[in-house]
C-alpha cells in the first residue's frame, strides 16, 4: 500500500517506487483525504519529471543546504551562513521558482533598513545568486540589476 500509518506517528505516510528507488516519508497530516491528495500530487509530479522532462520544484531551504554543502571550501562560508540565516526570515519554505524580482527588491529594502552599507546588501544578493546557480532550478536574476548602487536607489 502506498499510503499507510505507522505505529509511532499519527500522520499518514507515503511509499512510492520511482526510478528503481523507494520514496518513503510522512505526508505531514493525520487527515486521510489530505494525505491522499498529497500522494496523488507527488505521483503526478514524479510522472511529469520522468515523462515530460519537467523540473522538480525546490524550496529555498533545499537550495541553501545544497549550496552550503558544495561550498565548504570557501573562506567566507561563515558570512554566507550569516546571510542565509538572515534571509531565512523572508524565504523559509518558499519555492525557488516563486522568488521574483519584486520579492528580492522588498528583501533588499528590508536589509537596507537595518542600517548596513550598500556593499553588505550587494554581498547578500551575491549569495542569493550563487545559491540559484548551485540549484538545479535556475531563476533569472540579472546580476547587474540586482546590485544596490546606493541608498538613494540611483
Amino acid at each position: 500500500m502506498s499510503l499507510y500509518k505507522r505505529k509511532d506517528s499519527s500522520n499518514w505516510w507515503v511509499k512510492i517506487a520511482h526510478k528503481g528507488k523507494c520514496l518513503q516519508h510522512s505526508t505531514g497530516t493525520p487527515d486521510r483525504v489530505k494525505a491522499q491528495e498529497y500522494h496523488d500530487t507527488l505521483k503526478a509530479s514524479l510522472w511529469a519529471q520522468e515523462r515530460l522532462g519537467a523540473r522538480p520544484s525546490y524550496t529555498w531551504n533545499e537550495a541553501v543546504v545544497r549550496y552550503l554543502e558544495e561550498t565548504t571550501h570557501k573562506a567566507s562560508q561563515a558570512d554566507d551562513k550569516a546571510n542565509c540565516r538572515w534571509l531565512d526570515e523572508y524565504l523559509n519554505g518558499v519555492l525557488l521558482h516563486t522568488i521574483d524580482r519584486e520579492r528580492l527588491d522588498w528583501i533588499t529594502k528590508q536589509k537596507i533598513a537595518t542600517g548596513v552599507a550598500n556593499a553588505t546588501v550587494n554581498r547578500m544578493m551575491e549569495v542569493i545568486r550563487a545559491i540559484y546557480e548551485k540549484s538545479s532550478t535556475r531563476v533569472g536574476v540579472d546580476r547587474e540589476s540586482a546590485e544596490v548602487q546606493d541608498a538613494t536607489g540611483a
